[in-house]
């Protein structure tokens, strides 16, 4: 067998939707609480951290991972690094832990992502010989104007490319919900308290009624078969085969994992050829897998991806999604492993995780519980 890194712990914050519970918590507050848990239940002390990665989708720029790595009291040596691939961010940074790792780089590395979705800069442009400044939401992600399509006409676009209807969405939202309320028990043990609330802040008892009277974003998309805006961080501890050896609780072995590029007009299929790659590296199929945590930033995507990867829908999400949390973007990645991490506790078997991202991108990493 290859060289392997592996997860010997994931923590997450509780998810809370933008303006509300979470809304005063800055990026540190956020994270440090998280790494520090994180640390405390693996017994692996702040100066035997070797490197902080954390995918950052939405701040003012900077370093924010040295930011973090000094508030969570992590020695002056690890310099942090900071990512953004937009919503892939969170896994993306699980896999250059794993690379470190791998490589020999390092032996210990936190990774994952923090996202305060509520205290998110402005941002503007100036016309071209202009000191006008215009505001903006959504950036560039493609030089084609005509090629860069909102992120929910696109969701739009791939249900009607797809046939998948309002109502589909609808149900696939509603059970989301209902599962996520039915996991509230077990996912305490993942989830680190913080601003007066222990479990994810916006999952409730949807149903049929209030998704047909929700408001329509755009074709079939609504804002019930959409994530919300979210704040929240996530991270697991990612190491080598040595410090696992060590380690006597859950663990683990990150076995494969990659990025993909696909097409930009449809950025929710992405994760399908990401998925594909990574199940081909291992020579198993979509029906050996135990359990897999799919991004649910829209149910259109979430449906599509599960359904052309030849997931069975009884293994994914099954402690509901981003549906039933919210999407702290470059965050959400990591909360996905750290779900999976979390679920694969009594499982043996093998567990993946996947996102799509504007700009036409696809995560997946593939782990197995040994």
């Amino acid at each position: 067998m290859s060289i392997c890194s592996y997860i010997i712990g994931a923590k997450r914050s509780p998810i809370a939707p933008r303006g509300g519970a979470l809304s005063s918590l800055n990026l540190h507050q956020l994270a440090s609480p998280v790494i520090g848990a994180l640390l405390s239940s693996a017994k692996i002390e702040p100066q035997q951290v070797d490197e902080l990665i954390v995918g950052n989708a939405l701040g003012a720029g900077g370093n924010p991972a040295r930011l973090l790595a000094l508030a969570s009291g992590l020695d002056e040596s690890v310099a942090g690094l900071s990512i953004d691939r937009q919503c892939c961010s969170g896994l993306d940074a699980i896999l250059i832990a794993n690379d470190m790792i791998v490589s020999g780089r390092a032996s210990i590395v936190i990774a994952g992502g923090a996202e305060s979705y509520s205290q998110r800069p402005h941002r503007f442009y100036k016309t071209p010989g202009s000191d006008t400044l215009h505001a903006y939401d959504q950036p560039a992600f493609t030089p084609w104007p005509e090629r860069d399509p909102d992120m929910t006409v696109a969701a739009s676009t791939l249900a009607t490319k797809l046939g998948i209807s309002f109502k589909q969405q609808n149900n696939y939202a509603i059970q989301s919900h209902k599962k996520g309320l039915g996991a509230v028990e077990r996912m305490s043990a993942e989830i680190v308290p913080m601003a007066q609330i222990d479990k994810d802040d916006f999952t409730r008892k949807l149903n049929t009624k209030l998704c047909e009277r929700a408001t329509r974003l755009h074709g079939s998309i609504s804002v019930a078969n959409t994530a919300v805006a979210a704040d929240g961080a996530a991270f697991c501890l990612v190491v080598s085969e040595a410090i696992a050896a060590k380690s006597f609780g859950h663990k683990l072995c990150i076995r494969s994992g990659v990025t993909l590029g696909a097409d930009p007009m449809l950025p929710g299929q992405a994760p399908i050829a990401a998925m594909d790659f990574v199940l081909q590296q291992e020579n198993i199929d979509a029906a050996q897998l135990a359990r897999a945590e799919i991004m649910e930033a829209y149910a259109v995507q979430a449906i599509a991806c599960t359904e052309q990867a030849n997931i069975d829908s009884a293994i994914a999400n099954v402690g509901g999604g981003a549906l039933a949390r919210g999407h702290p973007i470059g965050a959400s990645g990591a909360v996905l492993m750290s779900r999976l991490f979390n679920e694969m506790v009594n499982i043996h078997g093998w567990g993946i995780a996947a996102i799509a991202a504007a700009g036409g991108l696809g995560t997946a990493v593939l782990v197995h519980n040994d």
